[in-house]
């Protein structure tokens, strides 16, 4: 698939291209860590229909070997992640982690199996009245709740209006979530109520000091990937070389402009992952 003309991009920035040489230089301490949703795996109307580009895998599974670890960190439960990305026996995976729920969840390909701690009571009381409360707003045409275990979310991608459905659920979905103890995290049409605490910057953070990592890369198309940028932001001022990249979507500009590189989507991330493996061959 022409995968021996892919040269590696330079990255716009001067931190970026000191992460990246960081990462060329010690690949065996280096941590690649990848949101699941629209980084990974395109993003789809029905998020129980996304899986992993077909070609993700297969390059994760290239570069692995050659690298500390590769971290996916996302918002689904760890199992779901694994399931839909097709990471589970995968030979050359095994220095895979997936961080689920934002990091409350963690499911390690060595072992094959999920930790995890109780669910927030939070989360119960919101799913019992979240139905209601659509039906009360008059929001309930088009819109969808996920049930995510840790977490619920409500999309407003199949409404007839999207971004007016979304505008509209914003405060009441807050008030919501604050009666329950829990917050309100914003994405691409997308309001997610979960427990605070958890975010992938701090997963993303405890982590990439577990391992004791020399040098990090993070990838996303998020709004929920900011504090995994801003984990990596805080790796470099403690002396950790890092590189952002974001999975370039139309929809979310903030995460284009604070990044190091910008890709093309789940393709393009595909196409940095091989260009990776050849340089580290």
């Amino acid at each position: 698939m022409g995968s021996h003309t892919d040269s590696l991009p330079t990255p716009a920035t001067a931190a970026g291209r000191d992460g990246l040489d960081a990462i060329l230089a010690r690949p065996d301490r280096a941590v690649l860590a990848f949101d699941f949703d629209g980084t990974l795996a395109p993003i789809v109307p029905d998020p129980d229909q996304a899986r992993a580009h077909p070609d993700a895998v297969p390059a994760l599974a290239a570069l692995a070997p050659k690298v500390a670890s590769i971290a996916v960190v996302t918002g689904r439960p760890a199992g779901v992640a694994v399931r839909y990305g097709g990471f589970a026996g995968v030979p050359g995976l095994d220095h895979l982690v997936v961080l689920g729920h934002y990091g409350a969840e963690r499911w390690d390909a060595r072992t094959g199996t999920v930790k995890a701690p109780a669910p927030h009571p939070g989360v119960a009381a919101v799913r019992a009245e979240l139905p209601g409360l659509l039906e009360r707003i008059g929001a309930w045409h088009g819109t969808w709740i996920e049930e995510k275990g840790r977490a619920v979310a409500v999309h407003t991608r199949r409404a007839d209006d999207p971004q007016a459905a979304f505008e509209a659920l914003r405060e009441p979905l807050a008030d919501l979530a604050t009666r329950h103890g829990l917050i309100v995290e914003p994405g691409r049409m997308v309001l997610e109520l979960r427990p605070p605490g958890m975010d992938k910057g701090v997963a993303l953070l405890e982590y990439v000091r577990e391992i004791g990592a020399g040098a990090v890369m993070y990838a996303g198309d998020d709004l929920g990937d900011l504090p995994a940028f801003a984990a990596v932001d805080k790796l470099r001022s403690d002396g950790v070389p890092g590189l952002l990249v974001c999975s370039g979507s139309e929809e979310v500009t903030e995460l284009a402009e604070r990044a190091d590189l910008v890709v093309d989507g789940p393709e393009g991330v595909v196409r940095l992952l091989r260009s990776l493996a050849q340089e580290l061959d």
